[in-house]
């Protein structure tokens, strides 16, 4: 897939956006789509926790939380696990060059539809425009990629330019470091429950987030409070 998008000079680090089809997995073998909206689904974690995932929300227009993340933004914008785009079209929305990476072909597709681009890649593998991003996301939770969020910041940094932001979302203060495993749990009143495949993933809160982006060379700038979610900028140390 290629991106004809020209703003600031920022075609050529936009260009030949090859990555896994929104329709394939991995192998090239099609995939199928999301469960219909009236599932629920959960991600459950092997330490006991259970969280519902907000299936609709992220489905939906940008809540206000989403729209103060989108302005605090002011170039070229890479939202990693973008899910169905909803912040990447608000940064669109705003004349932004904005990128949306996800793994899922669902996600993608959906993003796609929302007349953005995206690209469907690992977030570790090459991505384009690395070191020239203005601004990069870590929004919905997506901190936890991976399972190692040192490594993860780390990587983040990598595609920013050098006065470049990371916003993230964390959980609420005494939350603490969590790393293990989690899966997804899908299911409907009217049809079995579904288990999805185990993956590695993380929880950071706002009270150790500090000491976890200070060992990926990056430093807390700014804390931003919207209700029940926490969020945050960082930049270099």
């Amino acid at each position: 897939m290629s991106s004809t998008m020209i703003l600031d000079g920022f075609a050529v680090a936009l260009g030949g956006l090859d990555g896994w089809s929104a329709d394939q997995d991995a192998r090239g073998t099609p995939v199928a789509p999301m469960p219909p909206a009236r599932s629920e689904h959960w991600l459950v974690h092997t330490d006991g926790r259970r969280d519902l995932l907000p299936v609709r929300r992220w489905h939906g227009p940008p809540e206000p939380a989403i729209e103060s993340l989108a302005a605090r933004c002011d170039g070229p914008t890479i939202d990693l696990g973008c899910g169905p785009g909803r912040l990447t079209r608000a940064l669109a929305q705003r004349g932004l060059v904005a990128l949306g990476v996800d793994i899922s072909a669902e996600a993608v597709r959906l993003t796609q539809g929302r007349g953005v681009v995206a690209l469907r890649r690992d977030v570790f593998d090459p991505l384009p425009g690395e070191g020239r991003w203005a601004h990069a996301l870590l929004v919905d939770g997506n901190i936890g990629i991976g399972g190692d969020p040192v490594r993860l910041l780390r990587r983040c940094a990598a595609l920013l330019a050098a006065d470049g932001t990371l916003l993230v979302e964390v959980e609420p203060p005494g939350a603490g470091l969590w790393q293990g495993q989690a899966y997804v749990l899908s299911g409907a009143s009217d049809a079995g429950v579904r288990q999805g495949p185990t993956f590695a993933w993380a929880r950071v809160g706002a009270d150790v987030l500090a000491g976890t982006a200070a060992a990926a060379g990056l430093r807390v700038a700014d804390r931003l409070r919207f209700g029940t979610r926490w969020f945050a900028e960082l930049v270099r140390q």
